[in-house]
């Protein structure tokens, strides 16, 4: 009778922490066009995958009345299953439950989650829909974000993390996110910020609304804080499940690879015609990167953010690669602060994952101007560098037009220890253009006699062809535009072993 008795409270308590909040406040949920936590881990799953831990598990709070109040899993689901048949640990704040406010249990049980998939190499990923800190538990909430700060830290560059944002995450709770390698949010029900707008108000006098201060679009066109936004839970979790098939389990694990039948030789005519006779006419780079990968299949990262530059995942005969690429759209493809800061981090996550970084290359140069200058383009470009600079991945690089100056060295050139170093026939690479060269070379002598076109066509002929760079050896070679998809899986195939053996340190000192 004992054990009857035991497994009937047993029971009665999985259905009471089955049911969340209540069902109005999981019909209040989806009232905001929001999942609830349970339902979004089901999506983001593989069917019948998911085996929850800590369910059972309560606040020990006796301040302010919470003696008295009980919190099925204090507000936070936790466990793990897969993706694709791949180990995966997850959390899942329940906004249903005391806002999803983190309390000092509700962090343990994110730690524990932590601990294991660091210690089993595993991808760990987080959905925050949280009211912030438990303010009942006081130091305790404190200390709780402080232990996932330090865990995150340590997880960096071994296992991937990625947080999916879907609901509000303010003050402390955004650091998290921020140390983690991606973030996700959803267009008009996530939002991101240290302060909000009634603490702005007070302290700015600015009018600013949620959506204003930290919502998806901000922080993907303005902050660069979001790596992707979504329309919708549905999507943004599918999206999540579509990035993680590109990534390894860990520093350790090899990389996901997926059958294709798009063949490695395949010829591409239409890259012949790509870039304009027209020097000074633009034209989409990401046309020449979704014809030479695998199905065309390209997932892009920061997409509205810095758009003069190009970065996310794709694939050559299965095996995953990251992307860079001039966008000759967007300012020129001028390389700025803020392109150099989203491409240096996107290289430095795949070289810390062992993923192959594959560049495109159509640069003038970088961004001119007192406000570049003023805000420190020189330690923000040298990002850039040296991201390329300590890769120790395969890097290949092809140069589509042209590539001017620091900027053609900071494009992972042969001196920055490029792999291979490919360019199409018709690209210029130089100091800089021919027109500005010719100013400077010849800048007081008489032009009135139709000489000036004559000491641009000079420079052309000297140095603004792939010929000399290929003569001093900086490019491997010189290739048609229609054999580039078979041109580089024949060389991702050849550095496949890579290894170079760095001299030890304690850790670089990257001009942060």
């Amino acid at each position: 009778m004992q054990q009857k008795k035991i497994d009937e409270q047993i029971n009665k308590k999985i259905q009471e922490i089955s049911l969340g909040g209540g069902q109005d406040k999981v019909d209040r949920q989806h009232g905001l066009g929001k999942l609830t936590a349970r339902e979004r881990i089901e999506i983001l799953m593989d069917p019948d995958s998911f085996e929850e831990m800590d369910a059972f598990v309560e606040h020990r709070c006796q301040n302010f009345g919470m003696q008295k109040k009980v919190f099925p899993g204090d507000g936070l689901i936790v466990g793990h299953g897969t993706i694709n048949g791949r180990l995966v640990f997850v959390y899942s704040q329940d906004f249903t439950i005391i806002g999803g406010s983190l309390g000092e249990m509700h962090a343990q049980k994110i730690n524990k989650v932590q601990d294991l998939a660091l210690k089993l190499k595993a991808p760990i990923i987080g959905i925050n829909d949280s009211g912030g800190a438990r303010i009942q538990e006081g130091v305790d909430s404190l200390k709780g974000y402080g232990e996932i700060f330090q865990r995150n830290v340590d997880a960096s560059g071994v296992i991937p993390q990625i947080t999916v944002i879907m609901g509000p995450c303010a003050g402390g709770a955004v650091y998290s996110p921020a140390l983690t390698d991606f973030i996700f949010m959803v267009d008009q029900t996530s939002y991101m910020y240290l302060t909000g707008p009634d603490v702005v108000k007070t302290a700015t006098h600015e009018d600013v609304t949620h959506e204003q201060l930290g919502g998806a679009q901000t922080h993907m066109t303005k902050s660069g804080v979001s790596d992707y936004v979504a329309e919708n839970d549905i999507e943004c979790l599918q999206m999540v499940r579509k990035l993680f098939d590109f990534l390894p389990s860990s520093n350790v694990a090899g990389l996901p690879i997926y059958k294709t039948h798009d063949p490695a030789d395949r010829i591409e005519m239409s890259l012949e015609t790509l870039v304009p006779e027209d020097k000074a006419k633009p034209y989409d780079m990401k046309q020449l990167i979704e014809k030479v990968v695998d199905e065309g299949d390209f997932f892009e990262i920061k997409e509205g953010f810095a758009k003069n530059i190009i970065v996310g995942f794709a694939r050559f005969e299965g095996r995953p690669v990251g992307v860079v690429a001039n966008q000759p759209l967007n300012i020129a493809g001028c390389l700025d602060i803020d392109s150099s800061v989203k491409a240096a981090r996107f290289i430095r996550f795949c070289d810390a994952f062992g993923i192959p970084i594959v560049t495109f290359i159509d640069v003038p140069g970088f961004l001119p101007g007192t406000d570049q200058e003023h805000k420190g383009i020189i330690k923000h470009g040298a990002k850039l560098l040296y991201a390329y600079a300590e890769a120790t991945v395969p890097k290949i690089s092809l140069i589509v037009r042209k590539a001017y100056g620091g900027a053609y060295i900071v494009m992972n050139s042969k001196h920055l220890r490029g792999d291979v170093n490919l360019s199409w026939s018709n690209t210029e690479i130089a100091v800089m253009g021919a027109k500005g060269a010719a100013q400077i070379l010849y800048k007081g002598h008489d032009a009135s006699a139709g000489g000036k076109d004559e000491w641009i066509g000079e420079y052309e002929e000297k140095f603004a062809t792939p010929l000399v760079a290929a003569s001093r050896g900086y490019l491997d070679d010189i290739i048609k535009p229609h054999r580039t998809r078979w041109r580089i899986c024949k060389y991702l195939s050849m550095l496949e072993n890579k290894k170079i053996d760095k001299p030890w340190k304690k850790h670089d000192n990257l001009p942060l």
